[in-house]
């Protein structure tokens, strides 16, 4: 077991003022979290998920939406590639952990990123979107793991479970160009 823990998710936000940043601890065990807290302190939101128990903020129970054509989704983002643009941009706060949280209650129905993650940036999160009923994989649909050597995944897809698959295949030729480079 390990504590995997990242004080400030979303450095960005936090050093502008902004609300979009967050504290983000999991508790990992053999490779899958267990136990997470999110804590955004400027939103006055506190995410907190254990492994069986589902996913709550503020003492309220979260749900993931139930979205299941990907065309209309909504994706915390400042701008959408062109090949995207039937997507809906919602708010997009720095922190990819807040970002995933607003899978997990239903503010957001994709989050998708094509970059190396590390561990401590969506550890507690992935357990959040999870235990709320969201599916999380790396950027080609694989079962994120953590405690790992190098510490990062490539790639995060977390989305409501009926579009998680149309996001990984649709995200698949980008995903190898950009482990190519």
């Amino acid at each position: 077991r390990i504590w995997c823990i990242d004080p400030i998710d979303g450095t960005r936000d936090f050093l502008r003022g902004r609300s979009g940043w967050a504290v983000s601890i999991a508790l990992i065990d053999a490779g899958d979290p267990v136990f997470g807290v999110l804590y955004a302190p400027a939103r006055d939101e506190l995410w907190v998920a254990a492994r069986g128990q589902g996913a709550r903020c503020n003492g309220e129970v979260v749900r993931a939406g139930q979205r299941s054509d990907l065309a209309g989704a909504r994706v915390p983002a400042a701008q959408l590639p062109r090949e995207d643009r039937d997507l809906v941009m919602v708010e997009q706060p720095n922190s990819i952990a807040l970002r995933m949280a607003m899978v997990a209650d239903d503010r957001a129905d994709l989050v998708a990123t094509l970059r190396w993650a590390f561990e401590w940036d969506i550890a507690a999160a992935t357990l959040i979107a999870e235990e709320a009923g969201a599916q999380v994989s790396d950027a080609f649909g694989m079962p994120l793991a953590f405690n790992t050597p190098r510490a990062q995944a490539f790639g995060v897809v977390a989305a409501t479970p009926g579009i998680h698959n149309a996001a990984v295949e649709r995200l698949a030729g980008r995903a190898q160009a950009a482990m190519a480079r």
